[in-house]
């Protein structure tokens, strides 16, 4: 979160990416921050994936990076 804070504040877009399990607390520290941060949350667990099911969740998740990527105002 501090990562896309930090990236916003020099008017660089950014998204952050996280696994489900961190949606609600992604969400009390951007409450806390002030921060209304692109997210994209990808299936749970993230460790002990092999390089072909991270690939896979990569893959999956390009779309919505893009899509939030797009979206975000230029600075």
């Amino acid at each position: 979160m501090h990562d896309i804070a930090d990236l916003e504040s020099r008017g660089l877009p950014g998204v952050g990416v996280a696994s489900q399990a961190f949606e609600e607390a992604a969400a009390m520290q951007a409450k806390t921050l002030g921060l209304s941060p692109a997210l994209v949350f990808v299936a749970h667990p993230i460790q002990d994936r092999s390089d072909d099911e991270m690939r896979a969740l990569a893959d999956a998740a390009l779309p919505g990076i893009l899509q939030r990527l797009l979206a975000t105002p230029a600075a």
